[in-house]
């Protein structure tokens, strides 16, 4: 059985929502945390759990921040983390997993599924093992109470419902 350890320095929890309609706006979330814990080298069947501050969110817009981190969307004084907690995770295909599992954002909580790509394992500069994945999924933020949004004068919203999550992980074996 091993632990591994996300590692903030080499790993970005990212998201993109269309807005206006044409465009992409994207953010990350600058403080999370998380572990997984492995039978063996394989990952197949690993319990993963991570763990994102809401209020360490950040879109390269201050205004847009303090927007998303109040009452309209995170609420960060009242809901300072994302939580996941996996309840599978299955090898599909080659590399390919299905990562399961119980996404809890604003009070709520929602089952979820991220395709993600085992890079491999390796050995960081210090010596030490680490595991690299890619994750990704789509979800409707209107789920998770996210549902602040404004109606265009040509028409459509500002915000789509839809939010595309993107993670590049690098884990160190303890």
């Amino acid at each position: 059985m091993s632990t591994w350890t996300i590692d903030g320095a080499h790993s970005e929890i990212a998201f993109k929502i269309k807005h206006l309609v044409i465009s992409t706006v994207r953010g990350t979330f600058k403080k999370f945390s998380g572990v997984g814990i492995a039978a063996d080298d394989t990952f197949e069947n690993a319990a993963i759990n991570f763990t994102a501050e809401t209020a360490s969110i950040e879109t390269n817009n201050e205004g847009r921040d303090e927007h998303l981190r109040g009452a309209d969307f995170f609420d960060s004084a009242i809901h300072p983390t994302i939580n996941f907690v996996s309840t599978s995770f299955t090898k599909k295909d080659g590399n390919l997993f299905e990562l399961v599992g119980d996404l809890t954002m604003k009070g709520v909580t929602k089952s979820v599924s991220l395709t993600t790509e085992f890079n491999g394992i390796g050995k960081n500069m210090g010596g030490q093992r680490f595991a690299s994945f890619n994750l990704s999924g789509t979800l409707n933020r209107n789920d998770f109470g996210l549902t602040w949004n404004s109606i265009l004068e040509m028409g459509g919203l500002a915000l789509s419902e839809e939010l595309v999550l993107e993670m590049t992980i690098e884990a160190i074996e303890e």
